[in-house]
């Protein structure tokens, strides 16, 4: 999977958020926004080709959790990006 090349992120008012860019018009019907670990994967993730393993990595070198947790975590990170159409 890899994350869309037209979604940016963007803080504003100290809040992390993903931002369609190139969009003809504002649609605000979906404004995601990011914590700290789900930032965290973005960023090491953005124009990658990653899989839920890659994402899991980066959670257990950064968190020092368990692989089984990292996984779980991986995979809701990615099916909120899926439902939002952030991933390819």
């Amino acid at each position: 999977m890899k994350i869309k090349s037209n979604y940016k992120l963007r803080t504003i008012a100290g809040e992390t958020i993903i931002v369609k860019q190139g969009a003809s018009s504002t649609d605000l019907t979906y404004i995601i926004y990011l914590n700290d670990t789900a930032k965290l994967l973005y960023e090491e993730l953005y124009g990658k080709e990653f899989t839920l393993e890659d994402a899991a990595s980066i959670l257990i070198d950064n968190y020092d959790i368990s692989h089984e947790l990292a996984i779980k975590d991986a995979t809701q990170w990615a099916e909120e990006l899926k439902n939002c159409e952030v991933l390819e």
